[in-house]
């Protein structure tokens, strides 16, 4: 088993940052994510809390050795399930992969939430990555190592990503208002 931990602080209010999430991709920088399907979307009338639940398509390269051994292809899917509850000003999400999951999983939780230092937001990620191989556990191991290693390649991407998507979205909201 393999874990990554994470975390980073966006320079931009929680507010911001919740709004951002809805427009990270399509993005250029992460590519290999290359469709997002809303399958529900609901809030609780007694909290408050939007959930939302989507799979995103996503393009990866595996190892030749994967491939062989397995089958995949490049074709791969994630459901993910956030909880937005904006009177605790809490963002989870939580992910796990839906392709070859009956050989390894993928599970990731990203929490945001207000830093003490105001106008900031803390990002919290962590991964388990787990193969499920117990007769191959080499196999299993160099599976748990690729994986890992994506994962921290994609989160980097993915942080390099959002920083943009803040940016540009606050850039052209004051570009508005000076308008205005």
């Amino acid at each position: 088993m393999h874990f990554v931990n994470q975390s980073h602080n966006y320079d931009h209010p929680w507010s911001h940052v919740v709004i951002g999430m809805w427009h990270k991709y399509p993005n250029p920088k992460c590519t290999h994510v290359v469709s997002i399907d809303v399958l529900d979307r609901s809030v609780d009338p007694k909290t408050g809390i939007i959930r939302t639940e989507r799979v995103l398509g996503c393009k990866q390269k595996a190892p030749k050795w994967i491939v062989k051994l397995f089958g995949s292809s490049e074709d791969a899917y994630v459901r993910e399930i956030s909880f937005i509850d904006p009177r605790t000003q809490n963002a989870t999400i939580t992910s796990e992969n839906l392709s070859l999951s009956q050989f390894a999983t993928c599970l990731e939780q990203i929490r945001y939430s207000p830093s003490s230092t105001p106008g900031r937001t803390i990002f919290s990620q962590t991964a388990e990555i787990q193969a499920r191989m117990a007769l191959w556990r080499s196999a299993a191991d160099g599976l748990e190592k690729w994986m890992a290693q994506r994962f921290e390649q994609n989160a980097q991407l993915g942080k390099m990503a959002f920083t943009d998507v803040l940016r540009r979205l606050w850039e052209e909201r004051e570009r508005v208002q000076a308008v205005a």
